[in-house]
């Protein structure tokens, strides 16, 4: 497929009330609220074509970027390349996406993990510390590393920016619950900051807030 034949496609695909739900999430004016599940399906069909997702990459549309992510070869792309990329996003879902599709698979990856979540900017404070989530879930982080994400986390989750603080929050239950002997720590550390405290949980669903996320999950087990 072309570029315009996929752009035509997307707009066709695309949902007023959709827009209308990315927007309240803030993904803004330049999309056409195509449902996701409908790009993953147009990605399985185009396969891997990384000079139309560069193209698609463009458009700065975001439902052409999402597509763009299950499209990119990353042993194409260079460090500054991808750097460009996450610099660009200003939507979470496009952030998240553009991790797990294509930065999780470049060789550089730990570096810009280290380098992004130490940033103060929304949405590359997010893509850094969604990588340390997957870093602190594969269980490749030393003692001292954790203990020094939970300083890091202590010390800055409260007044970091939303989309940031939802993947610091995360990684701080994902260390409460892979790791018993730092439960009690990372229990202390959300109860102490409130974060999420109070975010509306559906019923039956779990509270991101930490004491309760690491209380039911690790009741569970």
């Amino acid at each position: 497929m072309t570029l315009d034949q996929v752009m035509a496609q997307l707009e066709a695909w695309g949902s007023e009330k959709a827009r209308e739900l990315y927007k309240r999430h803030g993904a803004g004016d330049r999309q056409f609220g195509v449902n996701r599940g409908d790009l993953r399906a147009l990605a399985k069909r185009i396969k891997t074509n990384h000079d139309l997702a560069l193209e698609l990459w463009e458009t700065e549309n975001i439902d052409a970027r999402l597509l763009a992510t299950l499209l990119l070869r990353p042993k194409n792309l260079s460090r500054s390349d991808i750097e460009a990329m996450i610099a660009s996003c200003d939507f979470y879902q496009l952030t998240d996406w553009l991790v797990v599709n294509v930065v999780k698979a470049a060789p550089f990856k730990n570096e810009l993990c280290a380098e992004w979540s130490a940033s103060g900017e929304e949405y590359t404070g997010r893509a850094g510390w969604s990588l340390q989530v997957e870093h602190v879930k594969k269980g490749n982080a030393s003692s001292e590393e954790l203990a020094s994400l939970l300083d890091t986390i202590e010390s800055r989750m409260k007044a970091a920016p939303y989309r940031m603080q939802e993947t610091m929050n995360l990684c701080l239950g994902e260390i409460g619950i892979r790791h018993a002997d730092l439960r009690e720590r990372c229990i202390q550390i959300g109860d102490t900051l409130g974060v999420f405290k109070d975010y509306p949980t559906p019923k039956g669903c779990t509270s991101p807030y930490v004491p309760e996320w690491i209380a039911a999950v690790v009741g569970k087990t």
